[in-house]
């Protein structure tokens, strides 16, 4: 929860930059005609964007209060959150203001929170909660475990991004018609997503119960996110940009990481705990590397259509791909404190 709060206040208040104080009144704001700033499209967004808040909200709400109380106490933090990330967009210039957001943001907690009250009467939702219970350990530092993956998966699935990497690549954000020279095959690039996948399945072998499914557990989540990414690829990027998150580059990078992962997993658990922190490292240094040599560029023109929120997404999962392996290092040392 706390980490699609922060989420959503990245989306709002990008680039932070430019505040000043433009003159405007937020009364004003609110008493203007909805159809003034209203658009179908920014509407639907703004729903789903407030969506995964209520819903988070009011799982962690429905064991504690009653179910009114929880669809209450969700609208009305959603609107309150709502409300500030509006009125801070007063002092963004290239930001505005509007009594729609909040009315699309508001609505959208309602109906996550509505939503996760609705699924948690059923008796099938109690269903995934044994399976968790089967498969993954117990325990708060199992779930956020559990989150660093989600995030993981979050940075994953940028189609403008290599499958596993984490660095724009300056030569895709040119058009198909210039002339692009052929460049030598990546090392770097290519252990950056060695060690990203070793990272991932390190991860995953101290959430599962049993080490053994850890293999069989990568594969499923790679191909969950091939094939997301592949569709996020179809839908938002140009045809020409298709494919352009497979290199061969990531195809070593994936071979050699398995290898490794699967040497890491016959370890005794405190040398794979200490593997981790050693990979986790080399890959924060790599990756400084990389952005020195290859600093980020624009990916605008990978796509076929252009919204401000796209561009907030390259640059999130960007900032998420850099701060995993610091979170990862966390999650290890308080897994083995807790060990211990």
């Amino acid at each position: 929860l706390a980490s699609y709060a922060l989420f959503i206040m990245y989306v709002s208040l990008t680039p932070f930059r430019g505040w000043q104080d433009q003159g405007l009144s937020f009364i004003d704001v609110l008493d203007a005609p909805l159809a003034q700033t209203y658009t179908w499209f920014d509407f639907a967004l703004n729903c789903f964007s407030y969506f995964p808040l209520g819903f988070l909200l009011a799982y962690m709400l429905r064991s504690r209060l009653n179910s009114v109380s929880v669809l209450l106490i969700t609208t009305l933090v959603g609107l309150l959150f709502s409300l500030l990330m509006e009125y801070t967009q007063l002092y963004l210039p290239s930001r505005v203001s509007s009594n729609t957001d909040l009315l699309s943001n508001s609505s959208g907690a309602f109906a996550g929170a509505a939503f996760a009250l609705i699924i948690a009467s059923h008796s099938w939702f109690s269903q995934i909660r044994n399976l968790h219970d089967k498969w993954f350990k117990h325990g708060r530092m199992c779930d956020f475990g559990l989150a660093l993956v989600a995030l993981w998966i979050f940075a994953q699935i940028n189609p403008s991004l290599p499958m596993l990497g984490s660095v724009f690549v300056s030569a895709l954000a040119r058009w198909p018609f210039d002339v692009v020279p052929q460049s030598p095959f990546n090392w770097l690039s290519t252990a950056e997503v060695s060690l990203n996948l070793l990272l991932m399945g390190i991860l995953l072998s101290t959430l599962l119960r049993l080490r053994r499914q850890t293999m069989g557990a990568l594969f499923l989540l790679l191909c969950a996110v091939t094939l997301v990414k592949f569709i996020a690829a179809a839908i938002l990027l140009k045809s020409w940009a298709l494919l352009f998150w497979v290199s061969s580059e990531a195809l070593v990078g994936i071979c050699s990481g398995v290898v490794l992962l699967l040497a890491a997993l016959r370890l005794p658990r405190n040398w794979l705990l200490w593997s981790g922190t050693g990979a986790a490292v080399l890959y924060m240094l790599l990756l400084q590397d990389l952005l020195m040599l290859n600093m980020p560029s624009n990916a605008g023109r990978l796509y076929h259509w252009h919204y401000v929120h796209l561009l907030n997404y390259n640059g999130l999962s960007q900032i998420v791909s850099q701060l995993f392996p610091l979170l990862f290092l966390g999650y290890l040392w308080r897994t083995g404190i807790l060990r211990k």
